[in-house]
């Protein structure tokens, strides 16, 4: 070992670390005779984690560094409007209703299936008859401030074909939920494809995280999502789109065909400018997004916004 760590720097056969068994410290550097340094540790599995992180962060020097896409798509000013708007009517904050919700997420060009709000059950109907997707079937969603996990709350009906359906899920949502309930929100039923989450959280110091990875009800179950600081480069869209271990279901999977990666790519991007333009938005959660060589589309989105001022400009160009 001793010849290894005295070897010339330039003959020398790439990273070298020491693990010293005896020692108290669980690292400490050792002086070699051209003045460098070599870290020994105290255990192998100490050792492998250096390493580890070492092989990481060559990667992560030799890639291409990539560049922020423009978005002229993006309408930043009516977005703001439309935070100003709904702060000005709930000074405390809270959770947008569809419509806003709805708005904002069009502001920054993220794809959206198609809805409508429905009071009654006749409004519902109409809804249905003018909505219905593949085979005229339909999804309805119940409705109130505060309301999460639609699903776990038995607030989704789902597949729903004709009038009569649409009148007796209504029904089965106004006896279950009672006065809570605001509304319905009717949507067309999706076609198939592979359904992910996308999200973005605001952090009051680093700045907007954008989220990604593998959606729909188990998506905390299996929590299978990566995640990355903003800005985005179109380097880090592509790194967050690989990252989680579902991936190889994005490139076609047992005879299914690619997704849409590049419609993946502008709805993360749209994430990452509505929160770095945004103060106010402290998360956002789209869940699912459905994914298809044909497109990509948010079934449902939740936001939260906050009274905040503006973030510090000197902070964020220090990252």
């Amino acid at each position: 070992m001793r010849a290894l760590i005295h070897a010339d720097p330039d003959t020398r056969p790439g990273a070298v670390v020491a693990v010293l068994l005896d020692q108290t410290e669980s690292v400490r550097l050792l002086h070699t005779r051209d003045g460098g340094t070599v870290p020994a540790y105290a255990d192998p599995q100490s050792t492998a984690r250096a390493l580890a992180h070492a092989a990481t962060r060559t990667r992560l020097l030799a890639r291409r560094p990539g560049t922020v896409p423009e978005r002229p798509e993006v309408n930043t000013a009516a977005a703001e409007a439309v935070v100003a708007r709904y702060l000005a009517e709930h000074p405390e904050g809270g959770g947008p209703d569809p419509q806003t919700t709805a708005e904002l997420l069009a502001h920054y060009a993220i794809p959206q299936s198609p809805w409508a709000w429905a009071r009654d059950e006749d409004e519902a109907v109409r809804a249905a008859e003018r909505l219905a997707g593949p085979g005229g079937r339909v999804v309805m969603k119940a409705y109130w401030p505060g309301l999460v996990h639609k699903s776990d709350q038995g607030a989704v009906r789902l597949d729903l074909q004709g009038a009569d359906q649409v009148r007796a899920a209504h029904r089965d949502l106004a006896d279950r939920f009672g006065d809570r309930m605001t509304g319905v929100v009717v949507q067309p039923m999706a076609a198939r494809g592979t359904e992910l989450v996308a999200g973005v959280v605001q952090d009051e110091v680093f700045g907007p995280l954008v989220l990604f990875g593998l959606g729909g009800t188990a998506t905390e179950l299996l929590a299978d999502h990566a995640a990355r600081l903003a800005p985005l480069t179109d380097t880090d869209v592509r790194d967050l789109l690989t990252a989680p271990r579902c991936a190889p279901l994005l490139f076609g999977y047992r005879g299914g065909g690619p997704v849409d990666m590049e419609g993946l790519e502008r709805l993360l991007l749209g994430l990452y400018r509505m929160a770095g333009d945004l103060t106010q938005l402290e998360k956002a959660d789209l869940n699912p997004v459905v994914a298809r060589p044909d497109g990509v589309t948010a079934l449902d989105a939740r936001l939260r916004l906050l009274p905040r001022p503006a973030r510090d400009p000197y902070l964020r160009r220090l990252r």
